[in-house]
């Protein structure tokens, strides 16, 4: 299954099933495995870091 990153912009996902929530803000670039670093702001602290995209999959999407 293909996900397209620019669709998930704007979406919120969870680290794990009681991780803190983040924000997905933005792309990055693609890595030389294939993976692509996805912009993220976490809910709690207002940070904002670089995530892969492989690892944005795996959370839960926080409703």
């Amino acid at each position: 299954m293909f996900i397209e990153p620019r669709s998930l912009i704007g979406t919120w996902r969870r680290f794990g099933p009681v991780g803190p929530v983040y924000e997905i803000i933005g792309t990055g670039g693609e890595l030389a495995d294939g993976d692509v670093m996805m912009r993220i702001r976490v809910l709690e602290s207002g940070e904002e870091t670089d995530y892969r995209l492989t690892h944005i999959l795996d959370d839960p999407k926080e409703r």
